[in-house]
């Protein structure tokens, strides 16, 4: 039925739990995974008018954390795939906000599924923030499995 699912990966207890219930879903429907970081963009520590204060040391060092941070969620999630026999690769880019990085993920690498975990807010903060799972559902056109 599907093809290749898109898992986007966070590092979270929940999203842990789906990237293995990802794995079980994929071996039982013969799909390859693609797991996906959506990395932050940088945003300087200072900004006053038109003047940007702040250094390349910091950039930089911004730059290298979220790389080696993808680089480790992606490659457990891949290790869990190839324990259970799972075709997959790993993908991770920059995004502004990473509902659109999951969207935009999702539709390069032609997937016809993603399966990502709910993230529960509550209260207030579910109102005021939704989530990247709520933005992904509303925004997307591709089927989204949601994991609980």
């Amino acid at each position: 039925m599907f093809k290749t699912i898109l898992v986007p990966v966070d590092g979270g207890e929940l999203s842990n739990a789906a990237v293995a219930r990802a794995c079980s879903f994929a071996k039982e429907s013969g799909a390859r995974l693609v797991f996906f970081f959506a990395k932050p963009v940088y945003f300087p520590s200072a900004i006053a008018g038109e003047a940007l204060f702040d250094d390349m040391a910091s950039y930089d060092a911004f730059r290298a954390a979220m790389d080696k941070q993808a680089e480790t969620l992606l490659s457990r999630a891949a290790q869990m795939a190839a324990e259970a026999g799972v075709a997959a690769h790993t993908l991770s880019d920059e995004c502004g906000t990473p509902y659109e990085g999951i969207i935009a993920a999702a539709e390069s690498q032609a997937c016809d599924l993603i399966f990502m975990a709910s993230h529960g807010r509550r209260g207030a903060s579910a109102l005021l923030l939704g989530s990247e799972t709520t933005k992904v559902l509303t925004h997307c056109k591709i089927p989204v499995l949601v994991y609980r």
